[in-house]
């Protein structure tokens, strides 16, 4: 089980996201990939699929200012999901490894959600 996390600073632009996905995700090729400041509203989730990736969570409120993102490569079981605007928080079990993922993004003059 390996998790990966990276700020990309936006992932608007065709090229950035090549780059993510191809020099960055697939190098490394970690079962969890977690990014931060996507910069997405819910309508720009469908720029996020990639071949390979099984699940794909993402999280921003309707703001282009913050937005988080899990992207899982394995066959997981029993995943419970709990997506609110800025924030996911995924239980469950990959690789028989129990696991608990907490990704916030909170824009500075936004209070901190309560989980």
């Amino acid at each position: 089980l390996s998790i990966r996390t990276l700020n990309v600073h936006g992932l608007n632009f065709p090229i950035k996201r090549y780059k993510v996905v191809k020099l960055i995700i697939k190098k490394h090729d970690p079962t969890i990939h977690c990014l931060q400041e996507t910069l997405f509203t819910y309508k720009d989730v469908h720029r996020l699929k990639v071949k390979g990736w099984k699940k794909i969570f993402h999280a921003s409120g309707n703001e282009k200012t913050t937005g988080v993102a899990i992207l899982i490569t394995d066959e997981s079981q029993r995943l419970k999901i709990d997506k609110r605007d800025h924030h996911i928080m995924i239980q469950g079990s990959i690789q028989q490894e129990n696991i608990t993922i907490i990704k916030i993004s909170v824009h500075p003059t936004l209070e901190l959600p309560s989980i």
